[in-house]
């Protein structure tokens, strides 16, 4: 089996795991039927340099969400066709795949320039948690700011409504209502009040732009028709401001500017693992001597839901807190966001 083959088949497995039978199926269908003569952007695609699977280029992905947006746009009638909420045959399935990999192979070439990109709506719950125990800790309104924060729909997290073992948190009437099987400890019943949000990203999408709103979607698997919707309601809120940057140097500014009296919450989910070594030493140094500034009267908190290597499900979630760098293992939450273990202890 070739890497790109084998990127595929271990892509299946993860999507099998994050509750995606359909996505699942078509990566080990691609897995085992695709070659570099399938199509002149397959050839291109075997070419490729380095490491193209989930951890590097994530080739799977690209191709996956191309083939979806092609649906979404309605110019592939022959996948929209054996798309979910349709069920056929595997051979079926793989017959339109095949049509729309040599019919739009120019369109899928260009598609396959840039990484996936998407905010995954659920992730926010943990966010929201997050800023409910700093709200609960120090009193103060909030100022995130947010790396590798895609279109800046999870700095939203405080108009998104969180229900938690039958306990609501969040605005009545919130445009996004997030339900994760949530386990463990509550969040402190603390509602933050948000004074600024910024974020950062390498290449944010412009939700005012067509072309960068259906990249978002696309990035959804098609049969979970939840998230579209959870996502299109989200950016239907005005956009939050997201500059375009290296990670380290924007939190390097971010934190050289005068602190404000209120808790900086710097957070990232799913974002910090892509940036490169140098990138993830600077901008830790660069968090870490903000924090020894830190007051009462401005707090820094730095929360993360990152993959952590190890073998227990989900991505781990910490939290560190100045004055006093208190680190806290604050449970593990699913990817995706669907169940939240949660492990932090309310603040006393």
């Amino acid at each position: 089996m070739t890497p790109l083959n084998a990127a595929f088949a271990a892509q299946a497995a993860h999507c099998s795991a994050l509750g995606s039978p359909f996505m699942a199926r078509l990566m080990t269908i691609l897995s085992e039927k695709l070659a570099p003569e399938t199509s002149p952007m397959m050839a291109k695609l075997y070419a490729w340099p380095g490491d193209v699977g989930p951890a590097g280029a994530s080739i799977p992905l690209r191709l996956a969400g191309g083939l979806h947006a092609l649906v979404l746009r309605g110019i592939a009638p022959e996948l929209e066709a054996v798309y979910p909420p349709h069920e056929v045959a595997d051979s079926t399935l793989w017959a339109a795949v095949f049509a729309a990999l040599q019919g739009h192979d120019t369109w899928l070439t260009d598609w396959m320039k840039s990484a996936p990109q998407t905010n995954e709506i659920r992730r926010a719950a943990v966010v929201r948690a997050a800023g409910q125990w700093a709200a609960a800790r120090f009193g103060l309104p909030l100022h995130l700011l947010e790396l590798g924060a895609s279109a800046g729909l999870n700095l939203h997290w405080d108009a998104y409504g969180l229900e938690a073992q039958n306990v609501r948190f969040g605005p009545l009437g919130a445009p996004v209502e997030l339900a994760p099987d949530w386990r463990g400890a509550l969040p402190p019943n603390a509602e933050p009040i948000v004074m600024a949000r910024r974020g950062v990203d390498l290449a944010p999408p412009n939700l005012h732009a067509a072309d960068d709103r259906l990249r978002l979607l696309a990035y959804l698997w098609p049969d979970q028709p939840e998230r579209l919707t959870r996502t299109r309601a989200a950016m239907a809120l005005p956009p939050a401001h997201v500059d375009a940057g290296d990670a380290a140097d924007w939190i390097e500014a971010q934190l050289d500017l005068p602190a404000p009296a209120a808790t900086r919450l710097i957070f990232h989910t799913i974002a910090w693992q892509y940036f490169p070594a140098p990138v993830q030493h600077r901008a830790r140094i660069a968090i870490e001597a903000a924090g020894e500034k830190a007051t009462a009267a401005d707090p820094l908190i730095w929360f993360a839901m990152e993959a952590d290597g190890s073998e227990a499900p989900g991505a781990c979630l910490t939290l560190r807190c100045w004055p006093g760098n208190e680190t806290y293992a604050a449970g593990r939450a699913c990817f995706h966001g669907r169940w939240v273990d949660w492990a932090l202890p309310s603040p006393t």
